[in-house]
């Protein structure tokens, strides 16, 4: 029997309770997801909290038949080794923040005015993407939230899939948004466990340690 796999994942990224610094390793997770997520040919759509110096925390949705992988790669506290930019001189190196998997949401429509814009899809495809306006950028405008969809080899077929992404990942965030959600989100923020890292990385180039 083979074992059932998601072609989508949703994360919440926190930086917990800590510092500013936490909330920069938030930022360097966010922007280590992108990277990994584009070397594996999947998309990332991500709903920011922004925080004085990087991210409070951040919903995440990856979308790809590789989910489940990315997923196991990523769940669990991860530590980030660095001396702090934010005050110099200062002797803690190490920052903590987590990455946990909301539980699956059923996809709503969006709600509100959606802006669709196109532009000429980059990266692998083929010639046709390469050379026409296919790929799609859907822009909430209630929210501001916005997703890109360039796999699809038309247009039409983009627009449909970013409304649905779209749509997942304004349903994620407004699940965390309940009252149920926000207790949840705030025993992860305090779940994190120092002692206990999944992935470590360290400097300000955020080099992985293995």
């Amino acid at each position: 029997m083979t074992e059932k796999t998601t072609d989508r994942v949703t994360f919440l990224v926190t930086s917990g309770n800590g510092p500013g610094e936490c909330c920069l390793a938030a930022a360097h997770i966010l922007a280590r997801m992108r990277e990994e997520a584009e070397d594996m040919g999947a998309d990332l759509d991500i709903s920011e909290v922004p925080a004085k110096h990087g991210v409070k925390s951040a919903v995440v949705t990856l979308h790809g038949p590789c989910a489940d992988c990315f997923a196991q790669h990523w769940v669990g506290t991860i530590r980030w080794i660095s001396k702090s930019t934010l005050r110099p001189g200062y002797k803690r190196q190490n920052w903590f923040a987590g990455v946990s998997r909301l539980a699956a949401v059923k996809a709503i429509a969006a709600t509100g005015d959606v802006r669709f814009d196109t532009f000429r899809a980059g990266g692998p495809g083929g010639q046709h993407q390469n050379t026409t306006d296919s790929a799609v950028r859907a822009t909430c405008l209630q929210s501001g939230v916005s997703v890109v969809v360039r796999d699809g080899r038309s247009q039409h077929r983009n627009k449909a899939l970013a409304v649905e992404r779209l749509a997942a990942l304004r349903a994620a965030q407004a699940e965390i948004d309940t009252a149920d959600q926000a207790r949840d989100a705030n025993l992860r923020h305090h779940a994190l466990k120092r002692g206990n890292a999944h992935r470590t990385f360290k400097g300000p180039r955020f080099n992985e340690v293995t």
